[in-house]
């Protein structure tokens, strides 16, 4: 029976008042339910709208359009499915989803709904957004033009970044992706902090909040929590939801930092989605609404117009196998601003942050550094690099001192660099004692002559 509370509730999806209630809801009927899929028919809806879904027990569980053949339409349950049955009703809202925003979010726990999880009481929010966001003109965009200063000595220094970039942190499991994101969490200069713990583990979420954000941190972050048991489509929408909350902080005016933890299980939510409606692979089993969605959520992100807010982004990836052409970490290397990849050697070395900076780039580097700073990257990314690639000879004695003068080089430096790029989980280091640093030790009369063009 469709109560007097679920009833009040669906009448509130309409945007003017209606008279005559009897006639609204034109109900459906479930047909059929494969895997996490349930077919319907019997009611007209759109795409993304909102159905409830009455159990055997006299409750109301939520679900989404996902897709339709003819007359059958194709719903993805939101929470559990338990009690749902063959002809079981099909109530439509014809509303999509919302999420509230407002400046009571700050300091709370939410899930992919915006419904909070931290026993606090309910959100009070004046205002409310739809988890679809409009298309944004790139001509409005206000241009990445400042550095951020993220606390991390290697990425203020060599691989800077700018207020408004988009940043993919790829690596495999057990790297370090975590551990990095919350120290640029605790050190990074932004007003309002976001959140986004998507499809991980639940021991992570408690862990995060109290051990990395702490009580001081939490009191301007908004973090949403939807674990790896959560439906898929929950799954989506907490990315989706988080995303949604930047952009409203970034529309008041702030610098927004949104860490998002992972990519990945976005991806892989969305291919649990399309392949149960039917959808065929494309690319190691994604299908290709995977690679069309991704960059619709990663573009929200970025500058806003010229003299508003800023979102400034950090996405994990995970590299399955530390296979660096998994398909989503191509896609997502292909689509963000630059990425850092955290090696799995250094990490077992003992190398903390693992960051390989051979392999990882800012793509908007030349526009927030000076030249000098410039020089002194290409110096350390060129001793470096050679060090690496003498690495075996050096190792085993085969390099013989004298044999090529920037060999020479890297070796004598190389534990002043591997010290410099290393850093305590605790410490903080700021921009401009970063960027001394680095051309103290790189543009000294003995390293100078080290590159030649």
């Amino acid at each position: 029976m469709l109560t007097d509370e679920i009833f009040a509730e669906y009448l509130s999806h309409f945007p003017t008042k209606i008279e005559d209630t009897s006639s609204i809801v034109v109900e459906g009927r479930l047909t059929r339910m494969i895997g996490m899929t349930l077919e319907a028919v019997g009611c007209s809806v759109n795409i993304g709208e909102r159905c409830y879904i009455e159990t055997t027990q006299g409750k109301f569980e939520q679900a989404e359009v996902v897709g339709f053949t003819k007359d059958k339409i194709y719903l993805m349950p939101i929470g559990k499915i338990h009690g749902i049955g063959p002809g079981a009703r099909v109530i439509p809202t014809h509303s999509q989803a919302t999420i509230p925003v407002g400046e009571a979010l700050l300091g709370r726990v939410l899930d992919g709904q915006g419904k909070p999880i931290d026993g606090k009481g309910p959100v009070h929010c004046l205002q409310s957004r739809p988890l679809a966001a409009q298309e944004t003109n790139p001509l409005n965009r206000k241009p990445v033009s400042e550095p951020l200063d993220v606390g991390v000595r290697t990425i203020n220094s060599v691989l800077t970044v700018g207020r408004g970039q988009r940043m993919g942190l790829l690596a495999g499991s057990g790297v370090g992706k975590s551990v990095l994101l919350g120290m640029m969490t605790r050190f990074t200069e932004a007003e309002v902090i976001v959140v986004g713990l998507i499809g991980e583990r639940g021991r992570e979420v408690k862990e995060f909040i109290e051990q990395i954000l702490g009580n001081e941190g939490i009191n301007r972050s908004v973090v949403v929590a939807v674990p790896a048991d959560y439906s898929p489509l929950m799954r989506l929408q907490g990315a989706m939801a988080a995303t949604t909350i930047a952009e409203y902080f970034r529309d008041q005016g702030k610098n927004v930092l949104l860490l998002m933890d992972s990519l990945t299980r976005f991806c892989q939510a969305q291919r649990e989605v399309a392949l149960a409606i039917g959808e065929p692979p494309a690319t190691k089993g994604y299908p290709p609404s995977v690679f069309a969605l991704l960059p619709q959520l990663v573009e929200r992100a970025g500058n806003g117009d010229e003299g508003g807010g800023s979102i400034t982004a950090f996405y994990t990836v995970l590299a399955e196998g530390d296979d660096q052409q998994d398909p989503i970490v191509d896609a997502a290397r292909a689509i963000l601003d630059g990425h850092l990849v955290l090696s799995r050697e250094l990490a077992d070395s003992g190398h903390y942050p693992a960051i390989d900076i051979e392999k990882s780039v800012s793509r908007v580097l030349n526009q927030i550094t000076s030249q000098e700073h410039r020089d002194a990257i290409i110096q350390l990314k060129f001793l470096y690099s050679n060090y690496q690639q003498n690495k075996d000879l050096i190792t085993v004695g085969a390099y013989q001192k004298g044999s090529d003068q920037t060999v020479d080089l890297a070796i004598d430096m190389m534990p002043g660099i591997r010290e410099f790029l290393c850093q305590n989980l605790n410490e903080k280091v700021l921009m401009q004692d970063s960027v001394t640093e680095l051309k103290r030790m790189m543009l000294g009369e003995k390293t100078a002559p080290a590159v030649r063009f």
